[in-house]
């Protein structure tokens, strides 16, 4: 029996097993990216029905912050995923969104509805504020995601692994697209401090790190347009980027400011 095996195996043409093995990742493939959709669209149901619920959008604490922030990191992905076709940024941006989920699921009572603090009675201008953070987030993350794959290869490229160029060009167009909606998300957040606090800038510590974000990833784009950056010194800076965006999403955990009852309330 296994002589007939080896036989039949002898005479198979070595281009049909690559295309065997080709077929099977182009449906694992699909079939990845649908499960991917079918999670982006329960997200997506579940923060407009939260809506409905609350009267608000998600802006009323880190439980509804963090669902809306792994729900932007999907849309970010399978927008880049169909412009440029590489599967392989979900290796990195899935489970930052995974992540982002189980913080969601671990803060206490996080879920319930409250009512909200004075300073949140702003519905519209909290909802825009709220969702050009979400498109600045999610676009920061797969730059994240090209800056890390780009870094774990030599820079002659890796097999299984995009070429470096590409992951170079996915992460500069991803600040090109994330970079306007961060500058908007700090404009309306100064317009809803003075609505709110009576003052539009105040060193708050969110703020200051939103700032300090927005000048790292200034300096990406001026240093990639103005001086030709490219490669590794450009990969890292976006990765000290996303570090920034991070400690401005978690920051009020920890450094307090007007900001801290977006904690576990």
């Amino acid at each position: 029996m296994y002589a007939a095996e080896l036989r039949a195996f002898e005479g198979t043409d070595l281009e049909d097993v690559a295309e065997f093995f080709r077929t099977y990742r182009s449906l694992e493939g699909r079939s990845a990216t649908i499960l991917g959709w079918l999670g982006f669209i329960l997200l997506g149901a579940s923060l407009v029905f939260r809506t409905i619920a609350t009267g608000h959008g998600p802006f009323s604490n880190m439980y509804e912050f963090s669902v809306a922030f792994a729900w932007g990191i999907l849309g970010a992905y399978y927008w880049f995923e169909h412009k440029y076709r590489q599967r392989i940024l979900a290796l990195i941006a899935l489970p930052v969104a995974l992540a982002l989920l189980f913080y969601a699921l671990s803060i206490p009572a996080g879920s319930n509805i409250e009512p909200l603090v004075p300073a949140l009675q702003n519905n519209l201008l909290l909802s825009v504020h709220v969702a050009t953070a979400i498109v600045a987030y999610g676009s920061f993350t797969i730059a994240f995601a090209t800056a890390l794959l780009y870094l774990v290869q030599p820079e002659t490229g890796r097999w299984g692994l995009p070429k470096p160029q590409v992951l170079d060009e996915i992460g500069y167009r991803a600040i090109v697209v994330g970079f306007p909606f961060l500058t908007l998300t700090i404009v309306l957040g100064a317009l809803w401090a003075d609505v709110a606090w009576g003052r539009y800038w105040g060193w708050d510590p969110k703020e200051t790190a939103s700032l300090v974000t927005w000048f790292i990833y200034g300096a990406y784009l001026h240093a990639r347009v103005v001086r030709g950056w490219r490669g590794r010194k450009a990969a890292i800076l976006l990765l000290v980027g996303f570090g920034a965006t991070l400690l401005t999403y978690f920051g009020n955990l920890f450094f307090g400011g007007l900001h801290s009852y977006g904690g576990l309330g």
